[in-house]
C-alpha cells in the first residue's frame, strides 16, 4: 500500500482519506469552525481562528513519523471536496488505538463518517496490526454512537461527567472491538 515512512492515502466507494495539506486550511476552518461541529468535539475550539487549521496540519507528518498516528483529510472521490476529518491516535506498545472523527455540517447524514472510519478501521487492523481500537462521543450526540456501532464496535461503558466542554459536564459514552471481532464480521 504505502512505504513505512509515508502517510498512507485510501479510496473507499465514494471517498479518498488522504493526508491533509496547508492548502486544506481555509476549507477545515470554515467546515470545523462552524459552532454546531465543534460542539460535538471534544478538542474542537470555537471560534476556530485564523491560523489554527495550519497549526493543526503542520503536526501530522511529525506525529506519524513518531508512531502516534495519522489524520486524514476526507475528501469526496468524484470533485475533491473536503467533507471532514478522521484521525487514528496509536499507542504502538499496547497494539491499540483510538479513532476520532468530525464531519462538516453540509455533509451530515450521508453516510461519510461511517464509509470513512471503517477505511480507518480495516488500516488500524490489517495494515497496523493492531488489537484494540476504542471510540467516543458524548452521549448527547447519538449519531455519533451510531457510526461506531456500524463498523462493529460495540459500546462498552458510559462515563458520568467525564469531560468538559464550554462549560458544561458531558458524560462520554466508549464503543470498542479487538481483532479478532473485526476478523469475524
Amino acid at each position: 500500500m504505502t512505504k513505512k515512512d509515508e502517510r498512507p492515502t485510501f479510496q473507499t466507494e465514494r471517498l479518498v482519506l488522504r493526508p491533509f495539506t496547508l492548502a486544506d486550511a481555509t476549507d477545515v476552518r470554515r467546515l470545523a469552525g462552524e459552532r454546531d461541529v465543534a460542539a460535538t468535539v471534544a478538542n474542537m475550539p470555537h471560534p476556530y481562528e485564523e491560523g489554527m487549521a495550519e497549526e493543526w496540519i503542520s503536526t501530522h507528518a511529525e506525529r506519524f513519523e513518531r508512531g502516534e498516528g495519522g489524520c486524514f483529510a476526507v475528501t469526496l472521490r468524484q470533485d475533491k471536496t473536503l467533507v471532514g476529518s478522521m484521525g487514528l491516535t496509536v499507542n504502538a506498545e499496547h497494539e491499540r488505538g483510538t479513532i476520532g472523527y468530525w464531519i462538516g455540517k453540509p455533509f451530515w447524514n450521508n453516510g461519510y463518517c461511517t464509509e470513512a472510519a471503517g477505511a480507518v478501521l480495516r488500516y488500524a487492523f490489517e495494515q497496523l496490526g493492531l488489537n484494540r481500537i476504542t471510540a467516543n462521543h458524548f452521549k448527547r450526540n447519538p449519531a455519533s454512537g451510531r457510526v461506531m456501532q456500524k463498523i462493529g464496535m460495540r459500546q462498552e461503558g458510559c462515563l458520568l461527567q467525564e469531560f468538559k466542554k464550554w462549560g458544561q459536564f458531558e458524560d462520554v459514552v466508549c464503543y470498542g472491538i479487538i481483532k479478532s471481532e473485526y476478523e469475524a464480521q
